[in-house]
Parts: C-alpha cells; sequence; structure tokens
C-alpha cells in the first residue's frame, strides 16, 4: 500500500465531507432535520453497527487470507531446503539433475514467479522447474533400503510443497469479490447521507466538522485495510517479499559447499532457463 496516496485520499475524502456537511449546516432548520434526535441517532446506531459487523468480518476473513499466503511462502521454502538433503539420497545421476532443478525452483519463485504475482498474470500456470523435477523423478528406480525412503520421502515433500505454493498465490488476483465492494460503497454513501442531516446551525462549526470528519476517517481507513488485505502482494508497506526462499537459496548454497557438493543450476539467478 502507498501510504503517501492512502494519506492524500483521506485528506480528500475528509474535507469532501467536512465541506458537504457545513455548506448543508448553513441551511438546515436548528436542531437538524430530525425532530426527534434520540429516534434518529438509534437508527444510525443500526446502520454504524451492521456496516461494522460486515467490515470487520470481511477485514478478518481477508486478513486469514493474508496470514495464510505469508505461512505458505515460509512453508514452501523450508520444504524446498528440507527437499535438497533428500535429493542427495537418490540414486545416481538423479542427485545432481534435482538438487540443480530444485536451486532453479527457488530463483524462480523469488524471481520471474514473484513479479508475476505481484503483477496479478500469475493464473492457473505451474512453476515449469516443479515440472521438470517430476520428469527427474519419474526416471529414478531406487534399489537399496535409502533410496527407496529417500524416494518415498521425496514424493512426501512433493506433495507438501505444492500445497505451500497454492497457499503462497493464494489472493494473488483479489479474494474479495466485486459485488461485495458494491455492497460496502452503498453503504458507506448512506451512512455520509444520513450524517448529513444532523446538520444543525446551532452547533458549532468545528463541532459539526468532527462529527462527519471522524466517521469520514474511520471508514476510509478501513477500506484501505481491506484493499490491502485483498492484494497482499507487490511493492509497499507491509506486502509479502520472497524473503524466506531468498534466505533458502542462500541457505542451500552454504549446505552444498560446506558437503563438498557442486551443481550448476540450468537456469539463470532468475530461474530462467539458460
Amino acid at each position: 500500500m502507498n501510504l503517501v496516496w492512502a494519506a492524500l485520499i483521506t485528506i480528500f475524502a475528509t474535507a469532501l465531507t467536512v465541506t458537504a456537511m457545513l455548506r448543508v449546516r448553513k441551511r438546515a432548520p436548528e436542531g437538524s432535520y430530525f425532530s426527534d434526535g434520540d429516534r434518529a441517532s438509534g437508527v444510525f446506531g443500526v446502520l454504524a453497527t451492521g456496516f461494522s459487523v460486515l467490515l470487520g468480518f470481511i477485514i478478518f476473513l481477508s486478513f486469514t487470507s493474508y496470514d495464510q499466503s505469508r505461512a505458505g511462502a515460509e512453508s514452501e521454502a523450508t520444504i524446498v531446503a528440507q527437499q535438497v538433503q533428500t535429493a542427495q539420497f537418490l540414486p545416481g545421476d538423479a542427485k545432481a539433475e534435482l538438487t540443480g532443478e530444485l536451486l532453479c525452483y527457488a530463483r524462480s519463485v523469488a524471481g520471474t514467479e514473484w513479479d508475476a504475482v505481484n503483477a496479478g498474470t500469475l493464473g492457473n500456470s505451474v512453476n515449469p522447474w516443479g515440472a521438470e523435477m517430476f520428469r527427474t523423478i519419474s526416471a529414478v528406480d531406487p534399489r537399496t533400503p535409502v533410496e527407496q525412503s529417500a524416494y518415498d520421502r521425496w514424493m512426501d515433500q512433493t506433495a507438501e510443497r505444492e500445497q505451500a505454493r497454492i497457499d503462497r498465490v493464494r489472493g494473488a488476483e483479489g479474494i474479495i469479490p466485486t459485488p461485495l465492494w458494491l455492497v460496502l460503497a452503498v453503504i458507506s454513501v448512506v451512512i455520509f447521507g444520513y450524517l448529513l442531516f444532523f446538520a444543525d446551525p446551532a452547533e458549532g462549526a468545528v463541532t459539526q466538522s468532527v462529527l462527519i470528519g471522524s466517521v469520514t476517517i474511520v471508514i476510509t481507513l478501513l477500506l484501505f485495510l481491506l484493499v490491502f488485505f485483498d492484494h497482499p502482494h507487490g511493492e509497499g508497506v507491509g506486502r509479502l517479499q520472497p524473503t524466506a526462499m531468498v534466505r533458502t537459496i542462500g541457505l542451500i548454497d552454504t549446505q552444498l559447499g560446506v558437503v563438498g557438493v557442486t551443481v550448476t543450476p540450468p537456469c539463470d539467478d532468475h530461474g530462467n532457463r539458460r
């Protein structure tokens, strides 16, 4: 979320509603347009409560999706590091091939795939290095108990990694449907319009401004929070970044160097095939 734009829009919206209140206040009858202020306040309480409950519920669900995407990214990175270790117990040339493809998978996630997620263009596409690893492991014929155990473990980790990837890309194209945004917009307009009927020339201009300005700030900020959770990927404060996978890439390089394993990944630093 761009904090500067969020602040400017909040200020503009507040200035707009405050100006509307002060203009209506000049022509409003003394005591506001409502003859029974208590009854009007009760109706406004129902509107505000219904809106806040709906908005709070949506924010909770959106935060759950955001947290699931973050946890998926962490789990995926951890499983990739574990699969590198598992690959070292597989037979023949498979260990070197799978290790290189895992490095390319990690680079792709932190590079081209993350860029596609940020842009919302990932869609239903799969990671090409995931398909390469499937073709490589399909040709493996484990014979010893260690190789068979490593093969079974690899397949389990692959399923876990794919599920983590699904969690990571969740919400990349938005999780809140358009009709719900329309409902929130209409309710917001209704609340602001209802507040204008509380315009009272007997009240001070500052009091009237605070009345509608505070409501405008709260609603606007909550809607911005909802926009943030609806698109958790991208650039800006609090957005999800490939920090875990970048850390895993460095960890894999360190581990391979410690055990003396030399692997030449068939891809560049962004995960593109050479």
